[in-house]
Order: C-alpha cells, then structure tokens, then sequence
C-alpha cells in the first residue's frame, strides 16, 4: 500500500499522533471504552447517537445499531483493535460536540483504571524518531489523550527512554475542541514558532487524523499501522482530502524521507540513507475475526409460506425495560425457593452457564459482563438457571412480569428497515406472524407503540407467552400460530429468533430454524452455544447476522436454484 506523492514537502517538524501511531494502548483504551458505553444511559447520550440514516459508512450505521442496543463495542472492532475512542466517538455522535465531550470525559475517568499499559507500535520505534531528530526534523504530539495520561505513558514506554524526545506535546485538555478541530495542531505549531503550512507533517493512523491535518493547513501522512486494506483505505477520503502519502510502517517512512532528498539534495541537516537504522519489519496485521458461516447451500432450505420472528432483540430492542426488571427480581428468588431449585454446574452447558448460576446464587444478581453484553433475554437467563424444571421457570416468569409492569413501555425497531422487511414478505404473500415469551399485556402495548405508529396491521398472529400453558423453548407457542393461519408445521414454516431457545423450539416444532445473529457472535461461540451434542442436539438450518441478510436469503429461495 504505501505510495506518496512526488510534489511532497520535506518536513522542518513532524507531528503525530500517539495512540495507534507512535505506541499501542489497546488493551486499556478497549478495557476502558467497555466501562464507559453501558453508561450511556446514565449519561443521557443514548437519544443523542447520530441516526443510521445519517452515518457516513455503512459501518459506522452498523456500529450506531450495535452500540445503542448492546452498549459495547462491535465484536469485529474489538477483534481488530484498529480504531481509536476519537473514532468511535465520531461516528456515533457525528458533529454533536457537547455529546462528543460528555463521552470523553467518562471515557478518561474509566482510563484512570488502565491506563499505563503502553508499548512501541512498531519494532524499532525509539530508533526511527532518533533518526529523525538527527536528521534536523522537529518531533511533536499532537493527541485527543488528556495530559494526565500522556506524560505518564511517555514516561513509561521503552522503560523511560522516550522522555525528552518530543520538542512539543498538545493535549486535549490543553485546547478547547478534541481532534478533527485543528487546535492541537495549530497550538503545537505555535508553541515551535513554525507556520501552519506544508513543512508540517502530521502522521496518524486514522480518517479522523487526516482531516484534523486538512484543517490544520498542514501536510497529512497516513500511518496503516493497522494493516487495513487499501480499497477500504481509499474509501475515507474525497481527493481533496487524500493523505500525502500512506505508509505501512516507520521503514517506509524512512523511504518517502529518502525519495525527498533525492529528488532535491539537502533538505536535511544528515541525509536520510545516514541517519537510517537497520530496517524492522512493519507491523504484522490483527487476526482476523472468524466470522459465521453457516448458511447451507440456498437449495436445502425450501420457500417460506410462513414466517414467524422472535420479538425481543430479533424484530425490537426493549433491553432496558428487560435488564432493569431481571435486576428487580432476582432478590425475590430467596423468598421464593427459587436459589435452591437451579441446575447444578455439572448440569449447565457450557463452564459460563455455570458461572452464571453460581454468581446469580450467591449474589441475587446478574454478572456485571451479562448487563455489559446485553445479549441474552429472559428467557434464555431462566433456561441456563432452571434447567428442565418447568414450575420453577412459570414462577420466574410471574415474577418477571411483576417488576417488568414498571419499566416496559421503550420499544424501537432493531433495525431501521425491519418495517420494510416485513412488508416485502406481506408483498410475496408469505404470511407473518410474531411468538413472542412476553405477556400480552406488555406485547400489544409495545406493538401499538413501535416506530411511533405501531405494527399491529403487518402480522397475521401473534402468540404470547400466557397464550399456552408451556412458553419456549417447548414448541407449543410456535404450533399455536401454524394452526391460527391453517397452515401445517414443517420446513416451509420458518422460525426467526435470536435465542437457543427460539432454535430449541423450531426444531421441536418441524421448522426451519433461522438464527438472527443481531449479537453479532463469531462462529466459535456459536459452535459452543449450538454444540449438536446428544444432550444438545439442536442447531440452526442457517444464521443471518442482519435484516437485509435475511432479505437476501428470502429472494434466492423466491428464485429457486439455478
């Protein structure tokens, strides 16, 4: 990937940028960023996330969706560890900087906890910028990290040996507006007595960096440390915003530097090819995250006459009414007898059932990283602490209902275009139904208030959980609807859901099982949470990770095999 132009200026100072340039603090920017997103609630910035339908990328839509209903970051950004806080916070509050600053400050007092873990992005780091300071290029840092942790992360890296190596250093709490406000820039500039033109270089490792070098009037050097691949790379920028040059690691650096003095002798106090150190390799790319894949071949799966979804966390998001009732009820459990009736450990299915069961036994309350995830429901919760143990799961469920009477109410589409799914499927005459464990009560209430005008006229029938004496993952929900449309259970009935519970009950049901993977689990955890063990044995016929996956996988079964 690397390239840069031949018009570009040699450098009297270059700038960078810290974190995911010069030094790698992933682990206790992520550890951080998962403290700080399950506050958004408390924080008030949940109404204040940029609408899908305004985000720049699909991407950025996708992790809008994904923050506003899990409240932790992406699975996929957090197996790529690639993008810094700035970015996210970019993407998910767009230009509203009151959001953008009430988020970074909760996010640097959770860094308190972690920060101090800092190392050399790059084998050879120290070496390259001595090698530039040699040269007669002025070295400064430019960052949206507050004081308080830079100093002290450069104090730290390389054991020390980076301290006096920087001629300026701008923090976010020595301006006004984070990065891309081009004030860190500009202040570090001020503070060398040089210009603001294009013998500032500014190197960073992100599209935020970039444009904050575009404000700044200054030179702007991509650093892909990161490894991303250049067409995704060349996707950010406009070519009025296109970085000067791209490089893939600090030896490339030491390329474009050399290419400079080639091309017009005596730029520098030490030519580059001097000044050099011995080559270290670029930085090696992160693993990639294995996605799912189990999508059979379209031809195995037959034409859907009828489509029944799973309600919560599959059609709609009510997480909070859910989680803040589970947390209301769990005491109750001890007046109950219910503490004594749960599995034991070697009953679970997996060791973080049996963790689960243990923490909700001694405690009377969810793990904390449950409510983090925000990824199973009730239901699930009740199947993990109950087993088989049917009256112990019906008390749970009373008792739910209970404490859900003072929370329910907040319901918003999954997905944006889940409406026009459903309506797509009402077009191709597939009738549409929803099963949902919920009472009826809170159902129909949540039906009518959806999207502000409710869905009511767009399903067929819809079974609740007080509908049959048995709820999910026992099949009778599921066969109650096929029979209210007159339509027999089989493959040509599918079951949408997002639950091992919803997949337990469209295989016990003849149906084809739909996994909505809206959690966005890679493929081994679904392979441990759907083992197709003999105690286990049921698995998803396939699994979509969003709405317009499962659009597609409609239309090709509408087409038929070639």
């Amino acid at each position: 990937m690397t390239r840069f132009s031949d018009s570009i200026h040699p450098p009297a100072v270059m700038l960078f940028d810290w974190h995911g340039t010069l030094v790698d603090t992933h682990d206790a920017m992520f550890s951080a960023m998962e403290d700080m997103l399950p506050q958004l609630e408390d924080l008030g910035l949940v109404g204040r996330l940029l609408p899908e339908a305004r985000c720049k990328t699909a991407d950025d839509a996708r992790l809008v969706r994904y923050i506003r209903i899990f409240r932790r970051l992406h699975p996929r950004i957090l197996a790529e560890r690639r993008v810094s806080r700035t970015d996210i916070f970019n993407a998910i509050f767009g230009e509203d900087r009151d959001a953008k600053l009430i988020a970074h400050e909760a996010y640097n007092h959770c860094y308190r906890k972690y920060f101090g873990q800092v190392k050399p992005f790059q084998e050879g780091m120290l070496e390259y910028l001595l090698a530039c300071k040699k040269m007669g290029v002025k070295l400064a840092v430019a960052t949206n990290r507050n004081r308080e942790f830079l100093d002290t992360e450069i104090n730290t890296v390389d054991d020390g040996r980076w301290v006096g190596l920087f001629d300026a250093t701008v923090c976010a709490d020595d301006v006004t507006h984070y990065k891309p406000d081009p004030e860190v820039v500009i202040k570090a500039l001020e503070q060398l007595s040089l210009p603001a033109d294009a013998s500032a270089w500014y190197v960073g490792d992100s599209y935020v960096d970039m444009i904050t070098a575009n404000n700044a009037g200054v030179t702007a050097i991509f650093y892909n440390g990161a490894g991303w691949e250049p067409a995704r790379v060349d996707s950010w920028f406009s070519t009025r915003e296109a970085p000067r040059a791209m490089l893939d690691s600090f030896d490339d650096l030491m390329d474009c530097l050399d290419a400079i003095e080639t091309r017009a002798p005596g730029n520098f106090i030490m030519p580059p090819w001097q000044a050099r150190p011995d080559h270290h390799p670029a930085p090696r790319p992160p693993e990639p995250r294995i996605e799912p894949d189990w999508h059979p071949a379209v031809a195995k799966l037959i034409r859907p006459a009828v489509v029944l979804f799973d309600w919560h966390a599959t059609l709609v998001d009510t997480l909070d009414a859910m989680y803040h009732a589970v947390d209301d009820m769990l005491p109750d459990f001890h007046g109950l007898k219910l503490m004594d009736r749960m599995v034991t450990p070697e009953d679970s299915k997996t060791p973080e059932d049996a963790r689960l069961v243990e923490y909700i036994r001694e405690f009377a309350k969810l793990h904390p990283k449950v409510k983090a995830d925000r990824k199973i429901s009730r239901t699930d919760i009740f199947e993990v602490l109950f087993g088989d143990d049917e009256d112990a799961k019906q008390i749970a469920h009373k008792v739910f209902n209970q404490h859900y009477r003072k929370h329910y109410g907040n319901v918003a589409a999954f997905e944006p275009r889940v409406r026009d799914v459903l309506e797509g499927l009402i077009r191709l005459e597939i009738k549409v139904g929803v099963i949902t464990n919920r009472d009826r009560e809170f159902f129909e209430h949540e039906l009518a208030a959806v999207e502000g005008t409710g869905w009511t006229e767009l399903f067929d029938t819809d079974v609740c959980g007080d509908d049959t004496p048995l709820r999910k993952p026992h099949p009778d929900q599921l066969l109650l609807a096929a029979e209210n449309l007159n339509y027999p259970s089989g493959p040509s009935v599918w079951y949408v859901g997002d639950s091992t519970t919803d997949i337990i009950a469209a295989k016990r049901a003849g149906m084809t099982a739909v996994f909505f993977n809206g959690a966005q689990w890679d493929l081994p955890w679904l392979h441990k949470i759907f083992p197709g063990t003999r105690r286990h044995p049921d698995k998803p016929d396939v699994v979509v990770n969003d709405f317009s996956e499962f659009w597609a996988l409609v239309l090709a079964c509408e087409v038929g095999p070639p």
